[in-house]
């Protein structure tokens, strides 16, 4: 079979490579939103989608923490937070701020890294056709990076620095984020199994990637540096350990960081554990990886992961949940995956169509409507191109929908919105993020503004390349700066479109769908009233909603994720088993 030598083909490792990749000269910047209305007339590859995806990754550059580099792209950022980790006598400065204020989740921040790790290594051509490889290089290791100094011993990982309390109180530039910022970790004695497990997943996706141990023939090899991965593959497999071999035992990791429940509360830890191990058996090799392969089948029969992919019962994948599929044939892995697709093409599950056409999980949809289906547009394009769906039909229904998706993202909404800012002049202008808006609180105090949409009536700064949370149930999109629930921007919503864009790229598509939007469309459909959100119940007439935590649960990816990547794994282990080192 064609994808058994495919899968097989990258488990060669390159040369050692040392340095990180340079980056171009003159740098990569955004170009005016205006261009987003200008097609390629049929150029390819795209201008269009290579935009897009150096776009995505510059929204890194601006939510990076501590001292920034002397080629930093992003003009008006500054250094920050330089003293974090000062509490517990460690240098915790670097990597990013979570999404519209200051603090730094590992939680989310690991997923994200998975997720772009996971995609370059299937779709990393996508990366070199928009020239944008050293880029990707260089936000990985940003976060990278600050994961390797939050993990200084192998039992213990920082998993939150900043008080959100304290961080949601203040709404100004980076020059005055207010301290304390506290450090919190988990430990032996005080385990967080999924963060653990999570971080691991992370280590060992990106050792993958930095390896050359690829998923398709459409990867990259550029990143190839044996050092670096190597580094990385250790800290997976001490987190590995640590999550599954703690005196502490097994537990949530708000169980011993609670301050972490209201932004990012875990709702398990056996889905983290399958996907850890399922990245460690691919990027080991003989009995090691065997090994990591069964645990991954361990954990996912030993806590009954695949009933959440049930129709009424199906998960999203995010953060939050990675059931993976991680049974013994490939006949089994396609009935699960399809099962699961299939219930979101019926309508058979708990999942729908609004009227304009997005897909929404109730709940899960809540406080981010775009995550689920950018991320299931993801997956399905990805399960579909690598060939594994168990016929043609599939394959076609899967594409199409998740076609669907993505141009619904990128603007064929009833808004003629493209939900990414700055991408053209209908994008989002007034993202929920204090480090863009430019608002400087009166004597530096901890305050915000009486009225956070109108202060300043314009933000300062383009938040290029931010993914918003998106629109209501029922297609509306307001815009404003006060409702986090639709403007706030976050690490991993961006994710899963960098991904696709990569995708695009590779598969030599048209341009993105906001090519065809007219400007100023957005302005004549803009609803009257008020939203009826989490953040704003003005628009609500028969109940009002929690205010729960500010920073929006992110990123939506669902278990059948890890299903798809274990498809993958799979051959890899077979091929591997069968083989002599």
């Amino acid at each position: 079979m064609l994808l058994v030598s495919v899968l097989a083909l990258p488990l060669v490792t390159l040369p050692q490579v040392i340095a990180q990749l340079s980056l171009p000269e003159p740098p990569y910047t955004p170009p005016d939103p205006s261009a987003g209305t200008q097609p390629s007339n049929g150029t390819a590859p795209s201008p269009q989608w290579s935009t897009l995806l150096g776009n995505l990754l510059y929204f890194y550059d601006e939510q990076r923490s501590g001292k920034l580099p002397s080629n930093e792209r992003v003009s008006w950022r500054n250094d920050s937070a330089l003293d974090d980790g000062s509490d517990v006598g460690l240098d915790l400065s670097g990597g990013y701020y979570d999404a519209g204020d200051y603090v730094k989740y590992t939680f989310p921040l690991s997923f994200t890294l998975m997720s772009i790790c996971w995609g370059a290594l299937d779709a990393g051509q996508g990366y070199e056709l928009a020239n944008q490889t050293a880029y990707l290089d260089d936000m990985l290791r940003w976060g990278l990076n600050w994961l390797i100094k939050a993990h200084p011993a192998p039992n213990t990982l920082f998993v939150q620095v900043g008080d959100g309390n304290l961080d949601n109180a203040y709404w100004g530039g980076d020059r005055t984020i207010p301290t304390p910022r506290p450090s919190y970790q988990i430990n032996d004695t005080s385990p967080g199994t999924d963060a653990a497990a999570q971080a691991s997943a992370a280590f060992a996706a990106c050792s993958s990637l930095y390896s050359n141990r690829t998923l398709s023939l459409s990867a990259t090899s550029a990143l190839a540096n044996s050092s670096y991965a190597s580094t990385l593959q250790d800290h997976a497999r001490e987190l590995y350990s640590f999550a599954t071999s703690a005196s502490g035992g097994m537990q949530t990791y708000q169980s011993a960081v609670p301050q972490s429940a209201d932004a990012y509360a875990s709702s398990g830890y056996f889905d983290d554990l399958a996907i850890a191990a399922l990245f460690l058996s691919l990027a080991e090799s003989g009995s090691n990886a065997t090994s990591y392969y069964a645990d991954a089948v361990k954990w996912y029969y030993s806590s009954n992961l695949g009933q959440q992919l049930q129709a009424g019962d199906e998960t999203v994948f995010n953060w939050d949940a990675k059931t993976p599929g991680s049974n013994a044939t490939l006949q089994v892995w396609q009935s699960a995956a399809e099962g699961y697709f299939n219930a979101i093409l019926t309508g058979a599950g708990r999942s729908h169509l609004t009227n304009g056409g997005l897909l929404l999980f109730p709940g899960d949809s809540d406080e981010a409507s775009l995550n689920p289906a950018l991320n299931v547009a993801m997956l399905m394009t990805r399960y579909a191109s690598a060939n594994l769906t168990s016929n043609q039909d599939a394959r076609s229904k899967y594409l199409a929908f998740a076609q669907d998706q993505l141009d619904y993202v990128l603007g064929k909404n009833p808004m003629f919105v493209p939900y990414v800012v700055g991408t053209h002049p209908n994008s989002p202008a007034n993202p929920h993020s204090a480090i863009s808006t430019g608002y400087a609180p009166p004597n530096g105090s901890l305050t915000v503004p009486d009225d956070l949409d109108t202060d300043p009536a314009r933000e300062a700064y383009v938040l290029y390349g931010g993914v918003v949370g998106g629109p209501d149930a029922n297609d509306r999109f307001w815009d404003l700066r006060s409702d986090w629930v639709q403007n706030e921007v976050a690490l991993d919503y961006t994710a899963p479109l960098l991904t696709l864009a990569a995708q695009a790229l590779v598969r030599g598509a048209g341009d993105p769908y906001y090519t065809q939007v007219k400007a100023g469309a957005y302005q004549q459909v803009r609803p009257k009233g008020w939203p009826c959100d989490a953040a704003i119940q003005t628009g609500c007439r028969h109940h009002s909603l929690s205010t729960g935590g500010k920073i929006a649960v992110g990123v939506v990816v669902s278990l059948v994720g890890v299903i798809i990547f274990a498809l993958g794994a799979y051959w890899v282990w077979r091929t591997r088993r069968n083989r002599k080192y």
